[in-house]
């Protein structure tokens, strides 16, 4: 296991991450959770899993829309079906995409009936879905679907076991019943396997949390007043990309009473001085995800505002101080605040404030960690898991408020935090403004519309 980070090249001079063994750590991991499970195969349409488990990826475009499809049986490797021409470029370029597959012999009269046997036939091929519905129903595409999986898990013997699906378009799931295939969830089989993170998938997610710091570096020159959140996005996703980022999946930037209640989504809003603002930024390097909230006020912070960062920070090195294997996310919830504490009537009305959630080639993996469910379910961590926390506090003021994200690697005696730049204390970016006295100071008792030291009572 390794958090170091490299240059975004391969070279012939340094061991860094190695693909091919990626990608064969990640099948291992799959096909073994697969073996524990009583399915005999399981059927991916979700993006994230079909890059688990088969290496293949065609651009983060037709991720909504549920199009490809891939397979991997008790008896095979997977199998993909990929939308028009990528299947030729899997073929071309992705030779891990084995052609020899093991098949059950199904002829009643061959000697060597019920035998396994090599068959030549590629590990890609042409196929697609229904588009979410946008084909017209009497088209039979989903019938189509339904067909090659049975044709599938027939040649393997297993038409008999239950398939696990993680998401699935209601005309496919009748179409694979109708043809006689039972149906189960699975999604658990996925997950499980992802919950554990390879060296080299710790390595990308490394890499890409650098990558982030960089961005938090530039907005940290950039925040000033007059600045509208819908432009600081713009700035991170340009940083992002221009460090190499494969997909730049959001960036929630929140200012000023915008902060509380926390809306989730940017605006056009003007920032202004002495506003509190609260960035996530997530994207994506080679697949791999980022969940990384910072907080900063602009030229200077309320009191207010410095009380709630202080809080936040307080629940979040708590939870930092109990990761261990061995540790449950139960033990974890039980030192943040309870909904009532922080202004909401229960857990589902505060639910991702007090947050924690995987980390990999999507934002929310196992294990979860929120006081909704983790009391009652707790998940026990264990070594190689990447999981980010996060806290939040509103200021007293009513319009502020904080929060900090960290995420962490679980090793063999604690935990490492991969995301880098500076939260220990509240960040004061942007412009620094003097009077006739020298300095305005960064942290002010209050602020109002008089705007003078008498106004605010002060004097």
């Amino acid at each position: 296991m390794t958090t170091a980070t490299y240059g975004t090249n391969a070279v012939d001079w340094e061991d860094r991450i190695q693909f091919d063994r990626l990608r064969e750590e990640r099948l291992a991991r799959l096909k073994a959770q697969l073996v524990e499970s009583d399915l005999g195969a399981v059927l991916a349409f979700d993006f994230s899993n079909i890059r688990y488990m088969s290496g293949t990826h065609i651009g983060t475009w037709a991720m909504d829309k549920l199009i490809r499809f891939a397979l991997l049986t008790r008896n095979s490797d997977p199998i993909v079906w990929d939308f028009g021409s990528a299947a030729k470029h899997h073929q071309l370029y992705n030779p891990w995409l084995s052609t020899t597959t093991a098949e059950m012999d199904a002829d009643p009269h061959a000697p060597h009936h019920g035998a396994v046997r090599p068959r030549l036939e590629s590990g890609a091929r042409a196929g697609i879905s229904t588009l979410r519905g946008a084909f017209n129903p009497d088209a039979g595409i989903a019938e189509e679907v339904a067909r090659k999986i049975k044709r599938e898990l027939e040649k393997f013997g297993l038409l008999g076991e239950p398939l696990g699906v993680d998401v699935i378009e209601l005309p496919v799931l009748f179409a694979l019943q109708q043809a006689g295939v039972t149906v189960v969830d699975g999604q658990q089989v996925f997950l499980q396997a992802r919950s554990i993170k390879t060296g080299d998938e710790i390595a990308l997610l490394t890499q890409a949390a650098s990558m982030v710091d960089s961005a938090y570096d530039k907005l940290y020159e950039f925040l000033r007043p007059g600045v509208r959140e819908n432009e600081t996005v713009g700035l991170v996703a340009k940083t992002l990309y221009d460090l190499g980022s494969e997909y730049v999946e959001g960036v929630n930037a929140i200012s000023g009473e915008r902060c509380s209640p926390h809306p989730h989504v940017y605006s056009d809003r003007l920032i202004r001085p002495g506003d509190p603002a609260f960035f996530d930024i997530l994207h994506s390097y080679n697949g791999y995800r980022t969940c990384y909230y910072r907080t900063f006020a602009v030229g200077s912070a309320s009191t207010a505002q410095n009380d709630a960062y202080r809080r936040a920070r307080e629940y979040m090195d708590r939870a930092i101080a109990l990761v261990r294997p061995g540790a449950t996310t139960a033990d974890i919830v039980s030192v943040w605040p309870t909904a009532q504490e922080f202004g909401f009537p229960d857990e589902e009305a505060a639910f991702a404030l007090q947050y924690g959630h995987g980390v990999g080639l999507s934002i929310w993996e196992k294990p979860i960690f929120s006081r909704l469910v983790s009391l009652d379910h707790p998940e026990e961590l264990k070594e190689g898991m990447v999981f980010a926390l996060e806290t939040y506090w509103p200021s007293k003021d009513g319009i502020g408020a904080a929060r900090i994200e960290e995420e962490v690697v679980v090793t063999a005696t604690g935990c490492e935090v991969i995301t880098k730049f500076p939260a220990e204390d509240l960040l004061i970016a942007g412009q620094r403004y003097y009077n006739v006295a020298g300095p305005l100071p960064v942290l002010r008792s209050s602020q109002s519309h008089l705007n003078t030291a008498a106004g605010r009572g002060e004097e």
